[in-house]
């Protein structure tokens, strides 16, 4: 069973960072295509996104290419990678003058710079590794984070703060690539680069250097990551404008319980999540591994009566495969009829989903 201790997602790739003017002046349409996006309604996104290139709606280069991310986007979301990989070698050279505002000074007058929009770079960077070209895809992550590095270097206090998250969630998605080949010292290695520097301490990033900790037997360091964390809160060290207070305690909530997870005090582990989930009932997380925890201690019951409830209460939160593959598991071993159950679980599914969702989760 998968207690998926911190869950991997994307950053807002797809929100524009300007608030000064309304989205729809950013790009055409743009509110819609996010509306969307929100609700996992990616096959809509392809839908408006061919719709609008065939009538000729888009009439600057940034429409094109905003376009143009949520549409790969979409593809990558429903797995279509070698369509997603077709769209993205139609740009060609990414730095090529093509894609500087410079090059079009009737639509941007006193522009420079790159049209490109981060989510493309990263797209791009992705996509071999979806293919199985692993190798391609990590020299294009790291091709990648060079570039965002060379950003920092060079921009003002306003742009900096929003560079310095996006080399956070770079190192973030080339460890992850480390990790599933199980080299573990290069992640260290990565994650200390960051850590060691004193305004780059994430508590996001200090909670996983703890995971891995753990992973490679170093508990007492996990410990140490974890104590670390709870310091910056105390001394508020940790910027407030990127966490919520209750995102915060919940974090130190939710490591204080692998501790006892992975030392088989159940109980306390279930303590823990308890609190998370007072304080928020969208922590999927805590809800997930509390219910594991029921079912170590034998409560299968309760630990199903968890796991559906947060599927009825917060629905488009708490479905997702993680929390379904263990329902499901627990269902095999609570019920003889399971499989008609299950049904039932994948029918309700199927009206509720975003696109992405992978129904075979269910074992059917």
């Amino acid at each position: 069973m998968d207690t998926n201790p911190e869950s991997e997602s994307e950053p807002d790739l797809l929100k524009p960072q300007s608030t000064e003017t309304s989205l729809n002046d950013l790009a055409h349409d743009l509110t819609s295509l996010l509306e969307l996006a929100q609700r996992g309604s990616w096959r809509s996104i392809l839908d408006k996104v061919t719709r609008a290139r065939s009538l000729s709606l888009l009439s600057k280069p940034h429409d094109h290419l905003t376009y143009l991310s949520f549409y790969v986007f979409s593809l990558t979301k429903l797995r279509r990678f070698a369509d997603a990989a077709s769209e993205l070698d139609s740009l060609q050279d990414l730095d090529s003058h093509r894609y500087l505002y410079e090059s079009y000074p009737q639509f941007y007058p006193n522009r420079t710079g790159s049209l490109i929009p981060f989510s493309l770079r990263w797209l791009h960077a992705l996509i071999p590794s979806k293919l199985g070209n692993r190798l391609e895809g990590l020299d294009r992550l790291y091709s990648l984070l060079d570039f965002v590095r060379q950003r920092i270097k060079s921009k003002n206090n306003v742009s900096f703060n929003v560079w310095r998250k996006r080399e956070v969630f770079l190192v973030n998605c080339i460890i992850g690539q480390h990790l599933a080949a199980k080299e573990f010292v290069v992640c260290l290695d990565l994650f200390n680069e960051l850590i060691n520097r004193d305004d780059s301490l994430d508590p996001v990033l200090l909670s996983k250097l703890g995971y891995l900790q753990m992973q490679i037997g170093d508990f007492d360091g996990a410990k140490s990551s974890f104590s670390r964390i709870e310091s910056m809160l105390k001394e508020g060290r940790i910027d407030s404008v990127s966490f919520s207070e209750s995102e915060l305690n919940n974090l130190v909530n939710r490591n204080r319980a692998l501790v006892f997870l992975v030392g088989k005090d159940y109980v306390s582990a279930v303590r823990e999540y308890d609190e998370c989930i007072e304080r928020d009932h969208e922590d999927v997380v805590a809800i997930n591994n509390k219910a594991i925890c029921l079912m170590y201690l034998r409560d299968l019951s309760d630990s199903i009566k968890v796991l559906e409830n947060s599927l009825e209460r917060v629905p488009t939160v708490a479905l997702n495969e993680t929390l379904v593959v263990n329902l499901c598991s627990m269902y095999e071993l609570a019920y003889i009829n399971h499989s008609d159950i299950k049904s039932t679980l994948s029918n309700w599914i199927s009206l509720v989903a975003p696109d992405d969702f992978d129904a075979t989760c269910t074992r059917i």
